[in-house]
């Protein structure tokens, strides 16, 4: 069974993004960009591949299906862009969208804890990817089975949480940690 897996950006104080989505605070360094581009080239939307030197038709490594919220899939729609992911399959949970125009991208209204179960029980080498927000995150929280969280030395002070939902302390075991010149550290965690 394939895992659902939460792999986001942080501040130190837990925000996935500023109050108003803001995400440009998090320092850029070129090391970190080419271990991401590498190691997940799956999470570079397909409109940006060719403007930081990534083949359009890249392989995935860890994921080939993605489950996001209306808050991250709305910064590609203002931009005229419906299959931001067209490299892999895409969900959009959102009860507010109303539709999607894009016969590539799956409008999910309906509880998203049953589509992730069924997405976990396909058949697959890769896993599905969590893209975020903190609130689709908080209501699949149960069903997250790693944390990959790119930990940047910035404190939020307000913004998105993680997770937004209910207090619910949960074990996660580290399993690695990466670090990189801006100060900034990629860890693994697993469901302890």
């Amino acid at each position: 069974m394939r895992k659902l897996v939460y792999y986001v950006a942080l501040t130190i104080d837990g925000y996935i993004a500023g109050p108003g989505g803001e995400v440009d605070f998090y320092p850029v360094a070129d090391d970190m960009m080419a271990w991401m581009n590498e190691r997940y080239p799956e999470t570079v939307p397909t409109h940006v591949r060719k403007m930081v030197g990534m083949p359009v038709d890249t392989p995935n490594v860890s994921f080939d299906t993605m489950v996001m919220g209306r808050g991250t899939y709305d910064p590609a729609l203002e931009h005229g862009i419906t299959n931001p992911y067209g490299h892999m399959r895409q969900y959009v949970v959102s009860t507010t969208l109303g539709e999607i125009a894009d016969p590539a991208v799956e409008l999910v209204t309906g509880d998203p804890v049953e589509l992730v179960r069924e997405l976990k029980a396909e058949e697959s080498d890769k896993d599905v990817w969590l893209a975020g927000g903190g609130k689709l995150a908080g209501s699949l929280f149960a069903e997250v089975d790693e944390l990959v969280i790119k930990s940047y030395p910035v404190v939020g002070g307000a913004g998105l949480p993680a997770f937004a939902g209910g207090f619910t302390p949960t074990a996660f075991t580290p399993t690695a940690r990466q670090e990189f010149s801006n100060g900034a550290q990629v860890t693994w965690f697993s469901r302890a």
